[in-house]
């Protein structure tokens, strides 16, 4: 009796980590900017100075704004922002490129020359079993990393589905931190094969660590080998189908 009380707790309590991770139901926008030589600097203190608050005022919610490790040669400024919805996110974007504030700031940026040279932005909403946004400041410094997955066609479902039942629980088995799962809106070009998500590690050497271990893992290779079978083969592209990159969080991000 005990023991099938205890089984239908667990049961429970699984239901209701996945109704959270479900209920989630935001729309998430991922802009990456690259700036033009010697602007880099000048982007970050207009993003410092006026254009997160802005955002805020606005209704749009700032997850979190990242660079590349290390001296970043690309110039590129990597973040997330989160709405209620689509038409939420058009309206909070038509009254932001419309404030007075905004438009006196990005004037004043701009004296000496643009600060953007290409812009890139993507929609997602999260997977069903991504943990819940919990946006905490560790007392370490610690280091993101941006994997992107692209599904071989027709793969995605097993793919979140291999996600969802062992690599979650595996990368927390050996030191990694999942934070956050996405798939692309519906309508999206490859909305049907991009899986994109953020994990953190002490450093970089520890990413890497961790990802030897995890590759090594019995249990691993047995998800793995048994949902190709099932699939008929890689579930990613064997080109390009996992990218990674490490980030590290801006002075003016509130995750970090």
């Amino acid at each position: 009796m005990i023991r099938i009380l205890f089984t239908t707790f667990v049961i429970a309590m699984l239901g209701m980590t996945l109704v959270r991770a479900a209920e989630d139901g935001r729309l998430y926008e991922m802009r990456v900017y690259f700036a033009p030589p010697g602007k880099l600097d000048a982007l970050h203190a207009r993003f410092r100075d006026h254009t997160t608050k802005l955002f805020a005022k606005h209704g749009m919610t700032n997850v979190g704004y990242f660079v590349p490790v290390g001296d970043n040669p690309e110039r590129k400024l990597v973040y997330f922002l989160s709405y209620p919805d689509r038409q939420a996110r058009d309206a909070s974007w038509g009254a932001f490129v419309n404030d007075p504030e905004w438009k006196a700031a990005y004037s004043a940026s701009e004296k000496d020359g643009k600060l953007v040279e290409k812009a890139t932005e993507t929609f997602m909403t999260t997977t069903d079993y991504s943990p819940a946004l919990d946006i905490q400041n560790e007392s370490k410094k610690r280091v993101f990393e941006l994997r992107t997955y692209t599904s071989s066609p027709g793969n995605l479902g097993g793919l979140n589905a291999r996600f969802r039942d062992h690599t979650l629980a595996l990368f927390t088995r050996h030191g990694m931190r999942n934070l956050i799962y996405w798939n692309l809106v519906e309508g999206s070009p490859d909305a049907d094969r991009k899986l994109i998500y953020l994990l953190s590690h002490d450093s970089v050497e520890a990413a890497k660590a961790s990802f030897e271990s995890f590759r090594k893992d019995p249990e691993w290779v047995t998800a793995r080998e048994a949902s190709e079978k099932k699939a008929g083969g890689l579930l990613t592209e064997a080109k390009d189908g996992v990218l990674s990159e490490y980030l590290v969080p801006t002075d003016y991000s509130n995750w970090k």
